[in-house]
């Protein structure tokens, strides 16, 4: 499954952005689909997770309460809508896929990945 990811953007600080990941070649309904970051000098960090039914979903700790993950399967998209958005939260995201459940946080237990998005918070 190839992905895409879209929706970045620079935005000032307290402000939203919905960040989408859509999928060609198979439909995105049957996988799992996270979100991954990576800032400036930073590696590469867990996010937020949903699963292929869209009952679960996971968050880091320093999201909790600001993102929120969804999905349309209809539309073979997930969503990660951004709010009160801080500078810390400047990075490219991106989105990965899996059909195998697996520690969501860890890297390795995703199997496709698409391009980034940059999001740029200003203060």
């Amino acid at each position: 499954v190839q992905l895409q990811a879209s929706g970045g953007g620079l935005v000032q600080a307290g402000g939203s952005l919905r960040l989408s990941c859509t999928a060609s070649g198979r439909t995105l309904s049957s996988y799992n689909v996270g979100w991954f970051r990576q800032g400036p000098g930073k590696e590469r960090e867990f996010v937020a997770a949903i699963n292929w039914s869209g009952d679960k979903t996971y968050y880091t700790d320093s999201v909790k309460g600001r993102f929120a993950i969804s999905r349309d399967n209809a539309k073979n998209t997930v969503f990660l809508q951004m709010n009160s958005l801080k500078p810390g939260d400047t990075a490219v995201y991106y989105c990965a896929a899996a059909t195998v459940s697996g520690e969501p946080g860890y890297s390795g237990s995703w199997d496709y990945w698409g391009q980034g998005t940059q999001v740029t918070v200003s203060s």
